[in-house]
């Protein structure tokens, strides 16, 4: 199964080309062009260097978010128009997810978490069992607020934090009493993009795909736009 996988979420994104579980090309973002024009010349030179056309691509994988709104928009608009135009079906991934399957850790628990600006962090923590298993919701919280709710869910256990940003969490206060367990938090500094095409080829083998009508962002919290908007056709 070929699978085309995307990460614009937020400025470190990437595109990867993968054959069932081996990653044939991945290309990283590391300009400051917008998506908008990056993406897909991008694409292209990935496609090309395989010599592999989008036709022929059977999975979509994009990061469906939270993240950036543009850099999420900009994702999920380029896979809803390849998958009308190809009739392929898309795999929606969270990019915490994708972020939690890189830790390198042995502990029961993962938490993974990067910046949401705005002095809040987007969060999640999982449980390690044959697959990692997400424990309640993604959250968009302070960053002393994760700590402690991921320190609330698992009792005396350990556990391996990773994250783009680690000065987030190692920052606040709280952070000094995990350090002296012996908890770090593995500083991610790759693609995410590979990540998320190993997990969108799981959910094409479970059957747990969406199309170009059903696919919607992941953004955990609303957009300035939108809360501005709601506000002012409520007279608030």
């Amino acid at each position: 199964m070929q699978i085309l996988a995307l990460d614009t979420c937020d400025a470190a994104g990437s595109v990867a080309l993968l054959r069932d579980k081996s990653l044939l090309q991945c290309e990283r973002h590391t300009v400051q062009e917008d998506y908008s024009s990056w993406l897909l010349p991008a694409v292209k030179g990935l496609l090309s260097a395989e010599k592999v056309n989008l036709g022929s691509i059977e999975v979509f994988a994009v990061a469906a978010g939270p993240g950036s709104f543009t850099g999420v928009r900009v994702g999920l608009t380029t896979v809803k128009a390849w998958a009308e135009i190809y009739q392929r079906p898309i795999a929606a991934v969270s990019r915490l997810q994708a972020l939690a399957e890189e830790s390198s850790g042995v502990a029961r628990y993962v938490a993974a978490f990067f910046d949401a600006r705005r002095k809040q962090t987007f969060g999640a923590l999982y449980r390690r069992d044959l697959e990692l298993r997400m424990i309640d919701e993604e959250v968009v919280i302070a960053p002393e607020q994760y700590l402690e709710w991921c320190v609330s869910q698992i009792g005396t256990n350990r556990i391996d934090w990773i994250s783009p940003q680690p000065e987030c969490l190692t920052n606040v206060p709280g952070w000094a009493a995990r350090q002296d367990r012996g908890e770090r938090v593995q500083e991610f500094t790759g693609a995410l993009a590979p990540s998320i095409g190993q997990i969108g080829l799981r959910l094409a083998e479970e059957g747990n795909l969406t199309d170009a009508l059903r696919l919607d962002a992941n953004y955990i919290r609303r957009s300035d736009a939108e809360i501005l908007w709601k506000g002012a056709k409520h007279g608030s």
